[in-house]
């Protein structure tokens, strides 16, 4: 293992190998930070352009680019409310306050810190625990996967609503209805298309995202008391580093809960992120100030959904499985330059598992220092009155949205889901819960049939199989958690024992 970690070292420092390793960090990271320019995006064309290049060299800027483009979208999540890239929904939700309390820099280094951090932590976990963990990801089932977006629902009700659940599990279900939308994965019949081939191909994630957090914050940039640019603070590198490393207990457990998450296959960084996020929020004991502008919120959502890229690796390099979109390109990208992933990769290319692992642990670092050069330019955006700014990324909403499948119907879904955002928002509804919906409806629709039509239509498996067992229980907890079912026992028990 030594030897193989030495030679991919050597490999990495290679002039031009690390000249590519920060061209392809930097390039992921602009892609990250521009709306609608994802990681699957990046990855897909940079494939094509590394075709004529040594096969070292290729992976390295096709691990980097990756990377960069999770880190990069926490930036514009910071700076504007507007998620570069699904994976970078949940740090919005504490980023864009700090913000707002003028600590903008400084967010964006604890978030960059914990990209780094959870990166670094989820390659730990790659050479060490992957046959345990390729393991466990076998023994999903349909009904494991159905429940795992049914448990992501559940904590829907702590995401982001105020002192009401019941308006996060609602926005969560409207999610789940909009991603039914279109064919249906098991006899491709048409849902709610009313007859419209647009429809039919289901409604992209993008666009959604884009229309539920970026048209809101256009609306509110022009009524008269938002009439004020942000103010700018110092971004405190030193500060932001002794937080994050404070807060190891919450990166260790965020890039565990982040890199298990990336290894189930079709799950992905932006879930790894929320379930990152819910777990601090639901063991800190100052929930009330998550949302508001939480340091932990941050960390936990970066190192969450940075975690979940050596995750994805894992059942990429054991089974050719790929744990999210972004890695199922890469997976390809893999075959195409003559790697063969899956149980027979450790005979046939023993040195390819530590070149993936210190490849990436190597643009976790060039993405911390692109990323502080990179903010020095990003910040300053908040020194613009509103009314300058907004129409400027409006303009970039529409081409992010456009740029999807250079459909005009998906500017059009942008800007009707930015009237969904803005009814959300005057309501109370948040957001946050609405997206993590959209995104688990294609999982929890095609496993639950799979897991009827299997059954034969019976829902006793679901009882029989341990994992989907320990799932309802977490389930039910979180459910009685969200209701303060255990807050009402506590008083009823210390009453008890007051008389």
């Amino acid at each position: 293992m030594t030897d193989h970690l030495i030679g991919a070292l050597s490999t990495v420092s290679e002039p031009l190998n690390f000249v590519v390793l920060v061209l392809a960090t930097f390039v992921g990271l602009i892609m990250g930070i521009l709306p609608g320019l994802s990681a699957t995006m990046a990855i897909a064309l940079l494939a094509g352009l590394t075709f004529g290049m040594p096969t070292d060299t290729a992976l390295i800027s096709l691990l980097a680019i990756y990377v960069g483009s999770i880190s990069g979208g926490a930036q514009t999540a910071i700076l504007l409310n507007i998620p570069g890239t699904p994976a970078s929904a949940a740090t919005a939700v504490d980023g864009f306050p700090l913000a707002q309390q003028g600590r903008a820099g400084y967010a964006i280094v604890l978030a960059i810190t914990a990209s780094a951090v959870g990166t670094i932590i989820s390659v730990i976990f790659l050479l060490t625990l992957t046959p345990l963990l390729t393991q466990a990801a076998l023994n999903f089932g349909a009904w494991e996967f159905f429940l795992l977006a049914g448990f992501g629902i559940a904590i829907c009700g702590t995401l982001t609503a105020k002192d009401n659940a019941l308006k996060g599990w609602i926005a969560g279900f409207l999610g789940l209805f909009v991603a039914q939308i279109g064919l249906d994965p098991i006899g491709a019949e048409p849902r709610y298309a009313f007859g419209n081939v647009n429809l039919m191909g289901g409604i992209q994630l993008i666009p959604i995202m884009i229309g539920l957090f970026g048209f809101p914050e256009i609306v509110k940039a022009f009524r008269r008391s938002d009439h004020v640019a942000l103010r700018m603070a110092k971004a405190r590198v030193g500060a932001a580093l002794r937080t994050v490393f404070r807060r190891t207990p919450t990166v260790v457990r965020s890039s565990a809960i982040g890199t298990g998450v990336g290894i189930i296959p079709g799950v992905g960084e932006d879930v790894g992120g929320w379930l990152s996020y819910a777990a601090t929020k639901g063991a800190s004991t100052d929930r009330e100030s998550f949302g508001k502008g939480n340091e932990l919120g941050v960390i936990s959502a970066e190192s969450g959904n940075n975690s979940a890229i050596g995750g994805a690796m894992i059942p990429i390099l054991s089974l050719a499985v790929p744990g999210s979109a972004p890695a199922a390109v890469l997976l390809a990208a893999f075959f195409m330059h003559g790697y063969r992933p899956g149980p027979l990769l450790s005979r046939e290319s023993p040195d390819f598992m530590y070149e993936v692992a210190v490849y990436l642990a190597a643009s976790a670092v060039a993405m911390w220092f692109l990323a502080l050069l990179v903010m020095k330019v990003s910040v300053r955006v908040l020194g613009l009155r509103k009314e300058i700014l907004m129409p400027v990324i409006y303009v970039l909403c529409v081409i992010g949205s456009y740029l999807i499948n250079y459909s005009l119907f998906d500017v059009g879904m942008m800007l009707v889901f930015g009237l969904v955002g803005l009814f959300l928002y005057e309501f109370g509804f948040p957001a946050a819960p609405f997206l993590l919906g959209v995104i688990l409806g294609p999982m929890a629709d095609s496993n639950l049939r799979r897991a009827l039509i299997l059954s034969e239509g019976s829902w006793l498996p679901m009882f029989q199989r341990p994992i989907s067992l320990m799932f309802l229980v977490l389930i039910a907890v979180v459910l009685l958690a969200q209701l303060g079912a255990f807050g009402r026992i506590k008083k009823l028990v210390t009453s008890g024992k007051d008389r």
